[in-house]
């Protein structure tokens, strides 16, 4: 199981659209689309979890798709902390 970033969303983006969008490379495991509190509109960003093979299709496909004339970010989620720093 991969769990990728989306980014550069739309605020009129749903789970079902994400879904919908993502579901033509696979089966989507998991969505997590972050709301504003307030409006309760997609904040730009989500993740997704797909199985591994489905997820670099999909990262391949869609990464600087348009949707409504933004290029969506799509690649795989990193923890944070574990970007690679440099030692002095």
């Amino acid at each position: 199981m991969k769990k990728m970033y989306v980014g550069n969303l739309p605020a009129e983006a749903s789970e079902a659209s994400v879904t919908e969008l993502f579901a033509q490379f696979g089966t989507v495991r998991s969505i997590k689309l972050a709301k504003d509190v307030f409006t309760g509109k997609c904040r730009g960003f989500a993740f997704v979890e797909m199985e591994g093979h489905e997820a670099r299709e999909a990262i391949a496909g869609l990464d600087g798709k348009q949707w409504s004339g933004r290029p969506m970010k799509v690649r795989f989620d990193e923890p944070r902390g574990h970007k690679s720093r440099r030692r002095r």
